[in-house]
């Protein structure tokens, strides 16, 4: 039986982070599903965090520049200096990051836009207990670009058929769950959101497919080197549970590699 955490870790068993890119400076990993980015009050009992793994693996220290949700996979990025750290941050700061996501949503998207949508904070009860809860909503932008779209004869729901899209994201701000709260806002939430999801959805993939997780992926990540000033593009393979999905949907691998689709000013 599956279980209802998208985002469980089998606890004697340390999680497999692979590199994706290494220099002096920077280590950039592939994060799976279900993996805490560093440590946290909320997850005490937790064994393996991605920062630990990766200082392990690399032999230093390092530091993070930005995060990835714990259901999320994908590219994560670490400095190897506080100095680097600050420049990185700074970038993030300004949006001038490229930040390509995948994700599969709940029924079809037929074109792409820019959601402009300001999020109010979600605040956590117990780290955020002393947070003004009346703080003015942020803004939000997304742009996003349907790549995939899929009709399978089963029901999850009032319908006969269940319909399904793949989509790139690119959010040019960074807000908490920004692209689970504003794909759900544009009423196509991501598979396996069980936050801000469709739970009728979510225990339809869970039953039909055998795989629970959270579908969104950080696929790429493309910035300026903050020590020698040259473009890098960072880019990760999807999972060996998205290929298997991808078959039972109907698609065809020529959409798996994030393209330039979606070309935007930052």
């Amino acid at each position: 039986m599956c279980q209802d955490k998208e985002d469980l870790l089998d606890e004697e068993v340390q999680p497999n982070i692979e590199i994706l890119f290494e220099d002096e400076h920077l280590v950039a990993i592939h994060k799976p599903a279900g993996l805490l980015v560093h440590r946290s009050y909320l997850a005490r009992k937790e064994r393996f965090f991605a920062m630990q793994l990766t200082r392990d693996l690399v032999g230093c220290h390092v530091f993070p520049v930005h995060r990835l949700d714990r259901p999320t996979s994908g590219v994560l990025l670490f400095a190897k200096s506080s100095e680097v750290a600050n420049k990185l941050c700074m970038q993030f700061e300004q949006h001038t990051i490229k930040k390509d996501y995948l994700a599969i949503v709940r029924g079809h998207i037929l074109e792409g836009g820019v959601l402009d949508y300001a999020l109010k904070e979600e605040l956590d009860k117990h780290g955020d207990k002393h947070a003004n809860e009346n703080k003015a909503p942020q803004s939000a932008i997304t742009h996003y670009q349907p790549l995939l779209t899929s009709e399978i004869p089963y029901s999850s729901g009032r319908y006969p058929t269940s319909r399904f899209s793949l989509v790139q994201m690119q959010p040019q701000t960074g807000r908490k769950h920004q692209l689970r709260r504003h794909t759900a806002h544009l009423r196509h939430p991501i598979v396996g959101d069980t936050t801000h999801g469709d739970g009728k959805q979510n225990r339809f993939f869970r039953d039909h497919f055998g795989v629970n997780r959270l579908w969104l992926i950080a696929k790429k990540l493309s910035f300026i080197h903050p020590v020698t000033n040259q473009p890098l593009s960072i880019e990760t393979e999807l999972e060996p549970e998205w290929l298997t999905l991808f078959s039972g949907l109907g698609w065809q691998p020529q959409a798996l590699s994030c393209s330039d689709t979606l070309e935007v000013a930052l």
